[in-house]
């Protein structure tokens, strides 16, 4: 809990005794202070009046958003435009504020700035909806819209709302997604949507990313509409007639005719999106949208459920635990009815005070750092700290059947609005061999990992080398082996977590390390048993 002091301020109010002389010069002093005083109220009206607009406004906001904070929150857009309000509106309300003495507001304010999210977050954020957008293949109009598959929310982004998503995209040098986002705010504003933004801005931020895109002809044109609603425009002029010789230069180059842009409107699929680090990843995203999934007839007839007793364990005799077959080759199982509500909820409380931004361990430096293809916040559990985490760690041993006293503290992590955790693997590989070496427990050698929420869309565990997907069920758990019985990595088990569309994923797992299994899990015969 963040603990605040309230700030007093001692006024102390002097009283002189003066001359008579000096009280009548105050009489007219005083006069004119009532009419000081009256200008400066009339001023002060003026403010309020701009200020209770913006309560007005913001009461609404809050009172839908207080309602049901995660019901709020699950929507991708609300959260962005949340990290916006906070992050910009908030200031600029500061500053109507600030423009006379307001000791009462500026002390709240900064008690609370330091917990505010910054422009970082607001970036992030952003990103986010971007990263969703590519995943699950959104067009920029249905985020402004708020139509998510499946959602229906009045969750809208404004003209300066997908402005602002453009321009962070710029600013980042993401011409694609800066296009897509300039796009919206333009076609919002030509439907007559009232912005601070102005037009020629848009055009201005539009028509250059086109030309990075390569779209000659459509920047042309883009720069010439800039041209027309500001003539003086500092670059426009400049930037025309460099895209013009430009254009003329490849058109001679290529023996081609001029041939007027599309009139079709930008949209999703208008320009191909760069490629990034990521080799599989159109095979990912197809994976996380539901798509290309290698669940074949024959592939399901050999996947089973049974009562899973952990081979005769005392405490899994009388009530066993369901286990269902998620896929075969690798052994993917579900383990249903593994956590109650209770512990879950236990579990959720002992977390939240210590979610930090989750790491990854940099192969080259073996240090821990933060990375933008993995966005999630993270927590840390000792088997100590409470009853139901030692109970945990207990139900984990005991229906695997591995140890875990040189397994790592259960991680819980959270992952919000486009939270996810890209393609990686567990386990270390040749190219990283002291990954570990600070544990002396060897390589991870199974992940247990428990849901802890039901997510309403997104939030998939997928495996795009054999084209498998595991949704998010709360109360269950699944588990796979990381390495053959041979201590080799098994690397079909690279797998990610897809970006939550809608809602909040909270998991936690079990990585189990080697140090301990010997007799539990017997080396094999060949390296792939």
């Amino acid at each position: 809990a963040v603990c605040m002091q309230k700030q007093c301020r001692l006024v102390i109010l002097c009283l002189l005794k003066l001359l008579l002389s000096q009280m009548t010069d105050l009489i007219y002093t005083e006069k004119e202070l009532v009419q000081s005083l009256r200008e400066y109220i009339k001023a002060e009206e003026s403010k309020l009046a701009a200020v209770k607009s913006w309560a007005n406004k913001l009461d609404a906001l809050t009172r839908v958003s207080t309602a049901d904070p995660e019901g709020y929150l699950a929507h991708p857009v609300n959260a962005y435009k949340l990290m916006k309000r906070l992050n910009t509106e908030w200031s600029e309300l500061e500053s109507l504020v600030l423009q006379n003495p307001a000791d009462g507001f500026v002390s709240n304010m900064s008690v609370h700035r330091q917990y505010f999210p910054d422009e970082e977050d607001e970036t992030g954020a952003a990103k986010a909806l971007m990263r969703l957008q590519d995943t699950y293949q959104l067009d920029s109009e249905a985020f402004s819209k708020g139509k998510l598959p499946g959602v229906h929310s009045n969750a809208v982004l404004t003209v300066d709302d997908c402005f602002d998503m453009g321009k962070t995209a710029y600013n980042d040098a993401d011409y694609y997604h800066a296009v897509l986002w300039l796009q919206q705010a333009l076609k919002q504003l030509d439907d007559g949507e009232e912005a601070v933004v102005s037009k020629a801005d848009i055009l201005d931020y539009l028509s250059y990313s086109v030309y990075q895109m390569g779209d000659l002809p459509r920047a042309i044109e883009l720069t010439r509409r800039l041209v027309a609603i500001d003539p003086s425009h500092q670059r426009a002029g400049g930037n025309l007639r460099y895209f013009e010789q430009l254009l003329m230069k490849q058109l001679r180059e290529m023996n081609q005719d001029y041939q007027p842009p599309s009139e079709e409107p930008i949209q999703l699929g208008t320009y191909s999106r760069p490629k990034d680090h990521l080799p599989e990843r159109e095979s990912y995203e197809a994976l996380c949208r539901g798509e290309g999934i290698q669940m074949t007839e024959a592939r399901r007839s050999r996947l089973f459920c049974r009562y899973h007793d952990g081979k005769r364990n005392p405490r899994l005799l009388l009530k066993p635990v369901k286990e269902e077959d998620e896929w075969d080759s690798p052994h993917i199982v579900r383990y249903l009815d593994s956590l109650s509500d209770e512990e879950v909820e236990k579990i959720k409380e002992l977390a939240k005070p210590r979610l930090a931004r989750a790491t990854v361990r940099d192969p080259k430096t073996g240090v821990l750092t933060t990375a933008n293809y993995r966005v999630s916040k993270s927590a840390w559990l000792e088997g100590e700290e409470d009853p139901v985490i030692d109970r945990v760690n207990q139900r984990i041993e005991d229906i695997t059947g591995l140890t875990v006293e040189t397994a790592e503290l259960l991680q819980v992590a959270n992952y919000g609005v486009g939270g996810q955790y890209e393609p990686h693997f567990d386990f270390s590989r040749k190219d990283e061999p002291d990954a570990f070496k600070r544990l002396g427990t060897g390589n991870r050698l199974a992940t247990y990992l428990n849901y802890m929420s039901d997510v309403e869309a997104g939030g998939a565990t997928v495996f795009p080398d054999f084209g498998a997907v595991i949704w998010p069920r709360k109360g269950t758990s699944v588990f796979w082996y990381n390495l053959f019985r041979s201590g080799e990595g098994d690397y079909r088990t690279r797998h990610a977590a897809c970006p939550v569309l809608v809602g909040s994923k909270w998991v936690s797992n079990k990585w189990i390390h080697e140090r301990g299994q010997e007799f539990r899990r017997p080396c094999g015969l060949t390296e792939v048993d």
